[in-house]
C-alpha cells in the first residue's frame, strides 16, 4: 500500500470511528431516555457492573464527578429507581459502598440493549477468527490507552 492510500485508509478509519461514537451516544440517550434515567445514571450503572461495588469517592472518581453533593445526587436517583443500592463496608464499617442491583430495573435496562447485542451478534458472525482476533486486539488496545487520553483531556487548557 502507498503512503497516500494508507493516508487515506487512516483518514476513512477516523471518520467513522467518529461516526460510530456519534451513534453509540444517541443510543445511549435513547435507551436511558426510554429507561426513565440519563446519560450519566446509565454509565454509573454500567460501570458499577464492570468494575464491581465501589465507594462513591472511587465513582466520582471513575465518572468525573465531584464528591459530595453530585455524586450522592447520582447515587439517590439510582437508589431511588432500584438500580443500586448502598451498603456498609465488611471490612469498614464506616466505609459506604455502592453496588448495582439485580433487581428489575436494571434487569430492563440491560434488556433494551438487547437489539445492539443481536445486530453486534449477527454482523461478527460475518468475519473471519483471524479478523476477530484483530477487531479484538483494536478494542483492547484502544480500551488500555484511553483513561489516559482522557487524562489528557482534563488537563487541556
Amino acid at each position: 500500500m502507498t503512503a497516500p492510500d494508507r493516508a487515506k485508509l487512516i483518514a476513512e478509519l477516523g471518520h467513522q470511528a467518529r461516526v460510530s461514537t456519534a451513534w453509540t451516544v444517541l443510543l445511549h440517550h435513547a435507551i436511558a431516555s426510554r429507561s426513565g434515567i440519563n446519560v450519566t445514571d446509565m454509565q454509573c450503572i454500567n460501570l458499577l457492573q464492570l468494575r464491581g461495588p465501589m465507594t462513591p469517592g472511587q465513582l466520582a472518581q471513575a465518572m468525573f464527578l465531584t464528591t459530595g453533593g453530585a455524586i450522592t445526587a447520582l447515587i439517590d436517583r439510582l437508589e431511588k429507581a432500584g438500580m443500586v443500592r448502598r451498603r456498609r463496608d465488611d471490612a469498614d464499617r464506616r466505609r459506604v459502598i455502592v453496588e448495582a442491583t439485580k433487581d428489575a430495573p436494571v434487569a430492563e435496562l440491560g434488556a433494551r440493549f438487547r437489539p445492539v447485542a443481536e445486530m453486534y451478534g449477527e454482523l461478527l458472525e460475518t468475519y473471519s477468527d483471524e479478523q476477530l482476533e484483530l477487531i479484538l486486539d483494536y478494542l483492547a488496545r484502544t480500551n488500555e490507552a484511553s483513561p489516559g487520553v482522557i487524562e489528557r483531556v482534563k488537563h487541556l487548557g
